[in-house]
């Protein structure tokens, strides 16, 4: 069944468990928010990069979500890659 494949996340199992949730979140903040800001060739560059993050942690992850999550995650990727595409 397509469903044995998936296993569920166990927390603190992976490489971003010793990353405190906090730094995780203003870091991607102060990303998305700089390169908002400066726009440009140096605004999108900074959006490829959480861009590149999320689509690395979109890729590990991809077998052990439900597809209602693969969904939503692809989606959040696309916006993302059209703001940054946008401030140029």
């Amino acid at each position: 069944m397509a469903g044995d494949s998936k296993r569920t996340l166990i927390p603190g199992a992976g490489p971003l468990a010793r990353v405190p949730a906090p730094a995780a979140f203003l870091l991607v903040l102060v990303l998305f928010g700089l390169g908002v800001w400066l726009r440009g060739a140096v605004g999108a560059a900074l959006l490829g990069v959480l861009a590149a993050g999320v689509a690395v942690l979109l890729a590990v992850t991809w077998p052990l979500l439900a597809p209602s999550g693969r969904v939503l995650r692809v989606l959040v990727l696309a916006v993302l890659v059209l703001i940054a595409v946008s401030v140029l």
